[in-house]
């Protein structure tokens, strides 16, 4: 990916959006490891930074298009446990860009070790909840990032 950028939206290397976060009490349960429906936030907040530094934003894709992403469904293989205070960057990579569909891939890692790791399929859907074509703008700016192949 050839988007650069810093700050709260994370970076974008070599076709991954980096986007760093630290893992605060509230992530844990009782023994200070991170809450498994944790792991789907950390994603969650991934992608929402990956698209808004690719100009993608969720308010205005409602307010000009009328149109909402959503997730179809989720993977997730749980392979380390994060703990309370660890530095993790959510890693996500795009693939298998479709008129109303996007995948994603994701990994959640901890420096060198990964944590866990997510492969989700993106909808793009009318104020009916029903599936409708990426904009076209959209389609052109994620075009070039969607790699066409899931990452293993």
């Amino acid at each position: 990916m050839s988007a650069g950028g810093h700050g709260l939206s994370g970076r974008i290397e070599a076709e991954t959006h980096i986007f760093p976060l630290r893992v605060y009490y509230e992530d844990t349960d009782a023994g200070g490891i991170v809450y498994y429906a944790n792991y789907l936030k950390f994603a969650e907040r991934g992608r929402t930074e990956m698209l808004r530094l690719l100009n993608v934003n969720h308010t205005e894709t409602a307010e000009r298009y009328g149109l909402a992403f959503a997730v179809r469904d989720c993977a997730v293989d749980y392979r380390r446990a994060a703990r309370l205070d660890d530095m993790l960057e959510v890693r996500s990579r795009l693939f298998d860009l479709r008129a109303a569909a996007l995948g994603v891939d994701q990994g959640i890692w901890r420096q060198d070790e990964e944590v866990a790791h997510l492969r989700l399929r993106i909808v793009c859907l009318n104020r009916r909840g029903r599936p409708a074509r990426f904009p076209e703008p959209i389609r052109t700016t994620l075009q070039p990032y969607a790699l066409g192949r899931e990452l293993v």
